[in-house]
């Protein structure tokens, strides 16, 4: 059997884009077999997955957002060492595969197939896996409410945008973490418990996590009463005053949140109020950049245009 041989998981809204189609046919001019199939409702990614390795595949192709990038990695982490994920970034936000150095343009990103795979951590929280970051406080209510229309209009500037026009809506809520030797409880603004290192659009929440280390990144805002004030700088600089964090890279952690804290799980909204978050290591086979800065070593971030 071909290893050149690889299935596309496309989202069903980028069904009539032409840069994908003009890529899919590149690589198979190169000589690559390559299937296209379609995500129309919930549930769809994860029977694609079964669909592709029951027919043989060992490459497969998220073509999408991080939503579908997140479901396309849980149902292949179910199934360790069976195949291996190539990541085209196709959302708004494309906030992992920007941190991980994968190119945003569509032919560009198929040429990952021709890249060895490495294998890569997970989140897990609940039974519920995350490739990029879990993220709570102002930042999650922002992605969440961000609407469709806005993001195809101005991209990743959509999030910036909601996030402003409802500056009138800020407040700090209460959260406690505690992990192997590490315990913190307040008043915060923003958490983000990463794998990755971006959320919501470009924000770096976590600007030294690494995708192969086994761990967590943890990071803080908290909300001391003279910082609530500077929120708008803090939401038009993409959460510039880093020197206000709290940071810990852990295996594991616990947090345990107040009314008013919303979680979002690599953009989709989390329910719970008391929730264990896990690194699973070397749980992904994927194809990453050489030099990929969340491979071992720091690099640059690409933030949206």
């Amino acid at each position: 059997m071909s290893e050149r041989r690889a299935l596309l998981i496309l989202h069903g809204k980028q069904a009539l884009n032409e840069a994908v189609r003009a890529a899919v046919e590149g690589k198979r001019k190169q000589g690559w077999e390559l299937a296209v199939r379609l995500t129309w409702e919930a549930g769809d990614a994860q029977r694609l997955v079964e669909e592709a390795l029951a027919s043989g595949f060992r490459k497969i192709i998220a073509g999408g957002g991080d939503g579908t990038l997140r479901d396309i990695a849980e149902a292949l982490a179910a199934h360790p060492d069976e195949a291996s994920l190539v990541l085209l970034p196709l959302g708004t936000a494309n906030d992992f595969s920007r941190a991980a150095g994968i190119p945003l343009e569509p032919a560009e990103a198929l040429e990952m197939l021709d890249v060895p795979p490495r294998k890569i951590d997970l989140g897990e929280v609940g039974g519920q896996i995350f490739l990029n970051m879990a993220t709570g406080g102002f930042g999650s209510q922002v992605t969440a409410n961000t609407s469709e229309d806005l993001k195809k209009v101005l991209g990743g500037a959509a999030y910036l945008f909601t996030g402003l026009s409802r500056f009138s809506e800020l407040h700090a809520a209460y959260g406690e973490l505690q992990g192997p030797d590490f315990h913190w409880s307040g008043e915060l603004l923003a958490l983000g418990i990463g794998n990755g290192r971006q959320a919501g659009g470009g924000h770096v929440l976590c600007p030294q996590a690494l995708a192969d280390d086994g761990l967590l990144d943890i990071s803080i805002l908290p909300a001391p009463q003279e910082l609530v004030g500077t929120l708008k700088n803090l939401l038009s600089d993409g959460f510039g005053l880093d020197n206000m964090f709290v940071r810990a890279r852990l295996p594991w952690v616990e947090i345990k949140v107040a009314e008013g804290l919303s979680i979002n799980l690599d953009g989709e909204p989390l329910e719970g109020d008391s929730l264990r978050f896990e690194a699973r290591p070397a749980a992904l086979q994927v194809h990453l950049p050489e030099h990929s800065p969340l491979l071992g070593g720091a690099g640059s971030i690409s933030r949206p245009d």
